[in-house]
């Protein structure tokens, strides 16, 4: 039986109470502090005070502790207003996949071990299924995508879902290098900026040289907006009807 479907055991008087949210606060700190290599149950009971067993009663396994710290974090991320009627503004679907989008992005910033997580096997935890149902529903009234078409709403999702977990593991890793070098995105470039510009010197990385010398410099904000947009804006071209379709011999 899934966790979501386990009744949480009663609770027992202690000097160290617990249950499943204490545990998953617990073990979301650790993980905060130095990653998911930290959290095991073993540590957790320890930061909590209490014999490892004890955890067994509310979590099987570490997968299982996995599950409920990603579900909430996926609990933290606001959810747009619904749309209102049964397919809702039309107008309103691109605003509410920005704001599940960046959500998403604040959350993995706040606890970068998220990141780790994302992208995996499907996540049937509350918050995850209802971030889940708020982004199908935004898509769902894209004008790109054909009414009663789960495929195309499948590749919508995965066109979405695909760049904004990639952006987001991108970032968090170019964090995790600057703190591990000890040297800035600038610092490294500055580095480097002598033989990139000795390779383009050579003409043989024409695209690479017109991104270098012609495209401005953008923070991380910025640069993940932009590559939405790029998404957003396919998915707001409407629907065509697939090619080759009603022909006669």
């Amino acid at each position: 039986m899934l966790i979501w479907e386990r009744p949480e055991p009663a609770a027992r008087s202690s000097l160290s109470p617990l249950s499943r949210d204490r545990i998953v606060r617990a073990a979301v700190g650790l993980a905060d502090d130095d990653g998911l290599t930290a959290v095991s149950l073993r540590k957790v009971a320890a930061a909590l005070d209490a014999g490892p067993m004890r955890l067994y009663r509310y979590v099987d396994t570490k997968e299982e502790l996995l599950d409920l710290m990603l579900d909430a974090v996926y609990a933290e991320i606001p959810l747009p207003e619904p749309a209102e009627g049964d397919e809702g503004d039309e107008g309103d679907w691109e605003a509410s996949v920005r704001t599940l989008a960046h959500g998403l992005r604040c959350a993995a910033l706040r606890h970068e071990w998220f990141a780790d997580l994302l992208g995996g096997r499907p996540q049937f935890g509350p918050a995850a299924l209802g971030h889940l149902e708020a982004v199908l529903a935004a898509l769902r009234r894209a004008p790109g995508i054909a009414d009663d078409d789960p495929n195309a709403l499948m590749h919508a999702l995965q066109a979405v879902n695909g760049y904004v977990f990639g952006a987001v593991r991108h970032e968090i890793v170019e964090l995790r290098v600057e703190r591990e070098s000890g040297q800035t995105e600038h610092e490294w470039q500055a580095a480097s900026g002598p033989y990139l510009r000795r390779l383009i010197a050579t003409g043989r990385y024409p695209a690479l040289a017109h991104l270098v010398t012609r495209g401005a410099d953008q923070d991380p904000a910025a640069m993940f907006t932009a590559g939405l947009d790029v998404i957003l804006t396919g998915l707001a071209a409407p629907s065509r009807p697939a090619a080759g379709g009603g022909q006669g011999t």
